[in-house]
């Protein structure tokens, strides 16, 4: 069986365990968070079907063409394991104004909207990477951007956050949000990146 999208790895969990307690094995895709859906080829000894409908499902032996498969069945066969998905990441983004090295107040609100999601998780890995524009000296901005994400770090953490792992670091103005030429003053760019996984 080849399957491809977000949920590949929890479909094959789910129709392995189906087919030990049901005797009847089916592969179901379902959307993502964002309202898409991927792809999943079935194939087994009966033949190959391509499942590329969120709720429609077919057997792992190839044997029928994708069907629908309503939400109560889903949830039905599916259930535990879709409630044991680690949580997807999350990111935010905190911006910051030109040399300085403190989140705009807009940004500083993002601050406790952080320490919720990450507190929620129970392992949380965090990183936060500091970004600059194009203004100024290369080096210099690698500096800056890393007083960004070091100040971002410690509000973080003085205001409570527990998190199981905490990576910070600077990539200056070398992965621009925004493409400009060289010594150009771009807000968007001035930026720390949150990644909460």
């Amino acid at each position: 069986m080849k399957i491809r999208g977000v949920l590949a790895g929890l479909t094959a969990v789910c129709a392995v365990c189906l087919a030990g307690c049901t005797g009847k094995s089916y592969v179901v895709l379902l959307d993502n968070p964002d309202g898409t859906a991927g792809k999943v080829v079935v194939q087994g000894n009966q033949g190959e079907q391509i499942i590329d409908k969120a709720g429609e499902g077919a057997p792992l032996d190839g044997s029928a063409p994708p069907a629908p498969v309503t939400p109560q069945q889903i949830a039905h066969d599916f259930g535990a394991a879709m409630k044991a998905r680690p949580a997807l990441p999350q990111q935010f983004l905190l911006y910051f104004e030109t040399g300085g090295s403190e989140p705009t107040p807009e940004s500083a609100i993002e601050l406790d909207k952080i320490i919720a999601v990450v507190n929620q998780r129970p392992a949380a890995d965090v990183s936060v990477i500091g970004h600059t524009d194009t203004l100024g000296n290369a080096a210099v901005n690698e500096k800056l951007a890393r007083a960004r994400a070091s100040i971002v770090a410690d509000l973080l953490k003085q205001k409570g956050m527990k998190a199981h792992a905490l990576t910070v670091e600077s990539h200056g103005e070398s992965n621009l949000l925004i493409q400009t030429p060289d010594e150009t003053a771009e807000p968007r760019n001035r930026r720390v990146e949150v990644s909460v996984r």
